[in-house]
């Protein structure tokens, strides 16, 4: 975990504070106005996603302010998708990120889940890829029809439960 930092459940209330953190994130790898304007709607947590059964979200804090967030959404009693994992651009490349997704494997551990599926943005390949994902096809933005994004899968526990 990176130093002086904190991850916690999201909690009701939330979810705006997440939602512009999205925003920011995302429009950090240089994307235009136009693109951002359609990512919107997907990169909004609601209250909804939150209290839903579905899903977990869990926020990293450091240095008293919210530096990221996680979401994982439970396809099945197996498989999860870690549906988001934001951080703030300033506080890209000093470890949030990779507290962030080993707290999202953990967690995947805790609850028997044995593969998590990442839809990334093509920008983070290497981040994931750190993290052990691994290449596993392309999945066509629900946001910018025909642009497709790389999916990955981590194997979080094997047969055995390891």
């Amino acid at each position: 975990m990176s130093r002086n930092a904190t991850v916690r459940a999201v909690t009701h209330g939330d979810a705006a504070v997440i939602s512009a953190l999205a925003i920011r994130s995302k429009a950090s790898w240089g994307y235009s106005d136009e693109f951002m304007k359609a990512c919107r709607k997907e990169l909004t947590v609601t209250e909804s996603q939150i209290e839903s059964a579905d899903h977990e979200f869990f926020i990293c804090e450091a240095e008293g302010k919210i530096v990221g967030f996680y979401a994982l959404q439970f396809l099945s009693n197996n498989d999860a998708e870690l549906e988001a994992l934001f951080v703030e651009p300033e506080m890209i490349g000093r470890g949030f990120g990779r507290t962030l997704i080993e707290h999202a494997k953990l967690r995947a551990i805790a609850l028997g889940i044995r593969w998590m599926v990442i839809q990334g943005d093509p920008n983070a390949r290497a981040f994931y890829e750190a993290a052990g994902g691994v290449r596993d096809g392309q999945r066509e933005s629900i946001s910018i029809p025909g642009r497709f994004l790389p999916v990955y899968r981590i194997e979080i526990c094997n047969n055995n439960g390891d």
